[in-house]
């Protein structure tokens, strides 16, 4: 059950789409095997000692890192986890709106030729609309996003299925050929390999979220929490390779890396071709695709609520970090939400946004948006390795669990340190862009949330310095 929870939460066939448009067709299949074997069990087995440690805490990264290094880092964690929504929430609209068309006009032309000032706008207006219904304290789309996640998995899954099985039932149906020859896997590892790579650590992220039900395991968790952890890696490997070769069969990797337009074209529009194209094989025309696309809609827009809410309530209900930021953002409204840390979005993420009407061509906003969160969201876990760092380096006396991931302290914090430099690196490495604008997005967005970050306490401390209040 713990390892269908956590394939569920992890996978999706974004990752599979990602990955091979990325990365060349079925040369990323030597990347999703190293990137599974030396980052993914390792990180996921870390979580599971993390989660076992504290099982009695709520606040999860956050308070991982207030119990192993202290009240300020733990700001400083709380304060990752909710800045790097920022642009997550920026992508959200865009990729609704996106969607909507594709169910609407059924095409990529359509949405594509819109002048980049529009759509943004109307993305601008999405997002505005979205933070209205937060501030209301209305949240009735947090269980349609848990429906459309189940959606979106049961339609990854029935992808690879359907398309495995297409040759049979329609052999005429005009497959692209693969090349099973050992160099068509080898990828080129030039500067464009590298500097992807943070898409690859941003799809197989986010396992933290499994950790309080390490302790709830029937049994031995120490024996069966890695069993059930090796199990989902490999549905996750099975699941990547094989929906990568499913790709493969749709899509000649000549036709897609072209030209920079045309890679850009498939990263925005690659998952509503691939359903349209098996709802061509199986002759039922678009109504894969439209479901697709509907599945898509709802679980982007129930997102974009859920996002705007609750990473923010994790940041300013914590009684920690909260008395680390300015005491404006915690005013809440007759409804409960903290109206003050909305506008706050409202700035942050509606500047991204206002930012991308200079960009021309709406595929190309939703190919860089798709870049900026591989470089920002993997930010937050390099809170998770650092709370496993200092863990092993702290005695086992001091934080008693039921699970390790390895007995050698010395092991687990090399572990630690790795996985540490994996996220980092890859993610340092992924803002270069040739496109200057892109490049500069990619830059300034983390360094202008890290300094909000490193300003706050400042402020709310000359805060409770002239109201004469003492910070715990």
């Amino acid at each position: 059950m713990l390892s269908f929870m956590c394939f569920s939460t992890l996978w999706g066939f974004g990752n599979v789409v990602n990955g091979f448009m990325y990365f060349n067709g079925i040369q990323v299949i030597f990347s999703w095997i190293w990137m599974f074997a030396l980052f993914f069990l390792p990180y996921a087995l870390m979580v599971g000692e993390l989660g076992s440690a504290f099982k009695d805490l709520g606040g999860g990264v956050t308070s991982w890192v207030q119990e192993t290094a202290g009240s300020k880092v733990g700001y400083y964690a709380g304060w990752t986890y909710w800045a790097c929504h920022v642009t997550y929430i920026a992508s959200k609209g865009s990729g609704g709106l996106k969607a909507l068309s594709w169910m609407v006009f059924q095409n990529a032309e359509t949405y594509d030729t819109f002048p980049t000032l529009y759509v943004q706008l109307a993305t601008l207006v999405v997002f505005l609309f979205f933070c209205w219904v937060a501030s209301r304290g209305l949240n009735p789309l947090k269980k349609l996003a848990t429906l459309a996640g189940s959606s979106m998995f049961v339609m990854s899954i029935l992808y690879i299925l359907l398309m495995f099985a297409a040759p049979v039932i329609n052999p005429n149906g005009g497959f692209a050929s693969i090349d099973w020859s050992w160099d068509s896997f080898i990828p080129t590892f030039d500067v464009n390999y590298f500097t992807n790579l943070s898409i690859l650590v941003f799809a197989v992220g986010g396992i933290e979220k499994i950790s309080p039900y390490v302790n709830k395991m029937d049994g031995d968790p120490a024996r069966q929490f890695p069993k059930s952890m090796m199990f989902a890696a490999g549905m996750v490997v099975v699941c990547a390779i094989f929906g990568t070769f499913a790709m493969a069969m749709m899509f000649d990797p000549a036709v897609v890396f072209a030209s920079a337009e045309s890679q850009t074209a498939y990263i925005a529009n690659g998952a509503y071709w691939a359903f349209q194209k098996l709802g061509e094989y199986y002759g039922v025309g678009n109504v894969l695709m439209i479901i697709y696309a509907l599945c898509n809609a709802i679980g982007q827009f129930s997102t974009l609520v859920v996002s705007i809410d609750a990473p923010l309530r994790m940041l300013l209900e914590d009684p920690i970090t909260s008395q680390s930021v300015p005491k404006q953002l915690l005013k809440q409204n007759k409804y409960g939400a903290y109206v003050n840390g909305i506008w706050m979005v409202v700035i942050l993420s509606g500047a991204i946004i206002v930012a991308q009407t200079v960009v021309p061509g709406a595929a190309s906003v939703l190919a860089q948006l798709n870049k900026l969160n591989s470089v920002c969201m993997p930010l937050r876990y390099l809170w998770v390795f650092f709370a496993y760092f200092m863990l092993r380096k702290a005695a086992d006396e001091k934080f008693p669990r039921a699970y390790k991931f390895v007995k050698s302290r010395g092991i687990g914090k090399f572990f630690g340190i790795l996985c540490f430099l994996i996220v980092l690196v890859f993610s340092v490495l992924g803002m270069y862009s040739p496109d200057p604008f892109t490049m500069v997005l990619n830059v300034v967005t983390p360094i202008v949330l890290t300094l909000l970050g490193l300003i706050f306490p400042v402020i709310r401390k000359k805060q409770d310095e002239r109201d004469g209040t003492v910070n715990a």
